[in-house]
């Protein structure tokens, strides 16, 4: 009998894992991606929870625990650079340092998910998905390089711009929501000598601030600033080239103390930069016929979660279990996928909302709103919601 044929759109994180466990499962799979390999940088991103155990299943924790950020702490410094507070309790992009959580450079684990897969997985870099044409038996596909196929399934796996899901679904502006928020992120050399430490560095007004933090054995290190702005990012991003964004970070970084001005210089020259919005997808349902959605391309919870990541990991490994439990049935495994995970979801896009209020308000008061004291309330919901899930066996 011929294996149920399944495409993935997206080779980040939620796609190269969901792929794992489809291959593991004796499903056909084939992941196309429009980058011409692996994408490098992004975030300093999180797997916590029950992702911990997604990941253990697959038999990567060690390798993402041995490729952690491993930081020791933080510190928030004003325009002059003189510190108005450290810690060695927590980070703001890690959380407390003594959890069991690991923070890993996005591209670092979209790596290890990758090599994970083993050979059985084909990978179709540098191309993407066209056009899309649902039958009742098979979903005909074409790729922008001019191949035609059918599979059984699609699923998309292609991020909170998912252009499989517009194809499908409709366009962006129906489900996203923009909180208000421009995100950059680019790596510089650790110049500021950095031992496995972070730096927030903190502005008022339009500015969110900048952060800095060694990665890699402090080889180099990653900056991360965000503006507020309500701007669409339809409006934004769309039709505008990398240099149109990094001179929009440049303009709100324009009065800037510190060091962010060196920062900005790297920022130009940077390979590996990335701007996006801080925004969420909202969808009354993940599928559509033989078409499903996965991680942000369906329920994106925006950096403010927390828990984008592990939200991608956790419905790869429900996806596929589902649709291993119904022997490769879309309708059964769709909606049991969906029955299984939506009120995860919804309840950390929500945090995601209310961690957004808590911030703006501590911000506009309080330079060193950062502190362990200050984001207790916040991180005691966060510690709740990550772990009100139990993961099934498949």
């Amino acid at each position: 009998m011929r294996r149920t044929r399944i495409l993935i759109s997206g080779a980040s994180i939620g796609g190269p894992a969901l792929a794992y466990w489809l291959d593991r499962y004796g499903f056909e799979v084939t992941v196309v991606e429009r980058a011409a390999g692996l994408r490098p940088g992004g975030q300093a991103i999180d797997v916590r929870g029950p992702a911990l155990e997604v990941c253990d299943r697959m038999g990567v924790l060690a390798g993402i625990r041995r490729r952690s950020t491993g930081l020791r702490g933080m510190s928030v410094v004003d325009d002059e650079g003189k510190e108005l507070f450290s810690t060695t309790d927590w980070t703001a992009s890690g959380g407390d340092i003594d959890s069991p959580d690991v923070e890993i450079l996005r591209d670092d684990l979209a790596a290890i998910l990758f090599s994970a897969g083993g050979n059985g997985i084909e990978y179709l870099f540098d191309d993407s998905i066209a056009s899309i044409v649902q039958g009742g038996d098979e979903v005909a596909v074409t790729f922008h390089r001019g191949a035609k196929r059918s599979f059984d399934i699609v699923v998309a796996a292609d991020g909170v711009h998912s252009s499989t899901r517009a194809m499908v679904f409709g366009p962006e502006e129906d489900f996203l929501r923009h909180l208000g928020v421009y995100l950059g992120v680019w790596t510089v050399p650790n110049y500021l000598e950095l031992d496995r430490w972070q730096v927030i560095y903190r502005t008022r007004g339009n500015a969110w601030g900048g952060m800095v933090m060694s990665v890699r054995d402090n080889t180099e290190a990653r900056v991360f600033i965000g503006y507020n702005s309500d701007e669409p990012p339809t409006r934004v991003l769309r039709d505008s080239t990398v240099s149109d964004r990094k001179r929009l970070v440049a303009e709100a970084y324009a009065d800037a103390g510190w060091e962010m001005p060196r920062m900005l210089e790297y920022m130009w020259g940077a390979p590996d930069f990335h701007f996006d919005s801080v925004s969420q997808i909202r969808m009354d349902s993940w599928s559509r016929g033989r078409v499903t959605l996965l991680g942000d391309a369906g329920y994106c919870g925006s950096p403010l979660s927390g828990q984008g990541t592990s939200m991608a990991l956790m419905g790869a490994y429900v996806l596929a279990g589902e649709l291993k439990a119904a022997d490769g049935d879309h309708t059964t495994a769709f909606a049991a996928y969906e029955r299984e995970l939506r009120d995860y979801m919804t309840d950390h896009q929500d945090f995601a909302l209310s961690n957004k209020e808590r911030m703006d308000a501590r911000m506009a008061d309080d330079p060193a709103m950062l502190s362990p004291e200050a984001m207790a309330d916040g991180r005691a919901e966060a510690k709740g919601l990550v772990n009100s899930y139990t993961l099934k066996d498949y």
